[in-house]
């Protein structure tokens, strides 16, 4: 089982991606922007591989306007050939999974047919470029049925339909997705079962968008799982968690321990790959795979603390020092203790005073490489901290 996260990194210098507008879509910028994207890509890339992270999904905007021919002309997958072969290999070297997702408007059963032909076109984009990486066909385009258009029968037959012109290299790497609104996972297994595709199941679109409420998760992965074929490699699922007092439907800011190990301890067996779609993305494919590491050590857990620790202190010196006092212990490992304390500290907001208190122990670190005017000002805001009377806003 590997367990991974989608598109972009937090806290991890030098990954971020760029894009332009139409306007400023020169050939030039957009040799310039690849390159960059490219780049970044491979420090994603030796970022999840130095953290055990197997399986990651690489944005779809890498290549800005891929599938506007009018727009990008370059010839991108030979331009860059050395840095596809580079990724590839570091890949490889990782033994780690990639896939990616086209977005909302890549629609196949559309009744417009222009719009069919440019999401033809974007599926061909995403399919290029992992066959530019070398990866094989276990790397996956991840797609949803689409539309209903007020007839649904007749919307499932025009996805069939216009799945059976797509080329064999795009049907080697596309899977279908359940989703929240249209397509239950019952569903989706009916259109898999007349196009060969496999499925990919969606834990919280599930739960949203009912198939049988008395089928469980486990149920409707063992029936996805038919599905999958050799060549398709690993069966790959969806999870993530509803984010509270929010729209129905919006992914967690973290992954909650407690409730992802329950989810966990029900799948172990079944052998799949988990995609997390939460938004703090590395942090909880990281906390999720030492959770589920047996005979984690000690030092992996305080290597998680330094990320933590002053987010920690600003909202709660309680929790601080109860997690200080929990990793003394160098012959236990309390990673699920250690996760709940800082989950419990996030879901406090920052005040003044444990504010200020992070803060000053963060200046002590560089107080003495900061010039004079810059010492003068640290105190002179500082001041201005302390003298409010409202809450710290994040």
């Amino acid at each position: 089982m590997s367990i991974g996260y989608p598109c972009i990194t937090v806290g991890v210098a030098d990954t971020k991606q760029k894009t332009c507008r139409k306007a400023s879509a020169t050939e030039e910028h957009l040799s310039s922007l690849i390159e960059h994207n490219l780049t970044a890509l491979k420090h994603i890339i030796e970022f999840n591989g130095q953290h055990q992270i197997r399986l990651f999904r690489i944005s779809s905007d890498i290549i800005p306007f891929a599938s506007d021919k009018e727009v990008n002309t370059l010839n991108w997958s030979e331009q860059f050939s050395e840095q596809f072969q580079e990724l590839g290999k570091l890949i490889r070297k990782y033994s780690m999974r990639v896939s990616m997702h086209p977005g909302q408007y890549t629609v196949l059963n559309s009744p417009d047919e222009d719009i069919v032909k440019r999401a033809i076109a974007d599926l061909e984009y995403h399919t290029l470029f992992l066959n530019s990486l070398g990866v094989d066909s276990s790397s996956k385009l991840i797609l949803h049925v689409g539309g209903v258009y007020g007839d649904k029968d007749s919307a499932m037959d025009r996805f069939v339909d216009v799945y059976n012109t797509l080329s064999e290299n795009v049907k080697d790497r596309l899977v279908i997705e359940n989703d929240d609104r249209s397509y239950t996972i019952e569903e989706v297994l009916k259109i898999c079962e007349r196009t060969g595709a496999p499925a990919v199941y969606d834990n919280l679109h599930n739960a949203i968008n009912l198939s049988d409420d008395s089928k469980s998760d486990t149920y409707w992965i063992k029936k996805a799982k038919e599905t999958w074929k050799t060549k398709d490699g690993r069966q790959k699922t969806h999870y993530s968690q509803q984010q509270m007092n929010n729209r129905t439907g919006s992914h967690s800011k973290f992954i909650g321990i407690d409730e992802f190990m329950k989810y966990y301890n029900e799948v172990e067996k079944l052998d799949i790959d988990i995609m997390l779609e939460v938004k703090d993305k590395n942090l909880s494919a990281i906390k999720c795979i030492l959770a589920t590491t047996e005979n984690g050590e000690i030092k992996d857990l305080e290597n998680e603390w330094s990320r933590y620790k002053y987010v920690v202190l600003e909202r709660s010196q309680e929790i601080y020092e109860s997690i200080q006092s929990l990793l003394q212990d160098q012959s236990s490992y309390p990673v699920i203790p250690f996760y709940r304390l800082i989950e419990a500290a996030l879901e406090e907001e920052p005040s003044n005073t444990t504010g200020v208190n992070a803060t000053d122990q963060v200046w002590d670190y560089i107080k003495n490489s900061a010039t004079e005017k810059e010492q003068d000002k640290y105190q002179k805001l500082l001041q201005e901290v302390k003298n409010e009377e409202n809450t710290l806003k994040n």
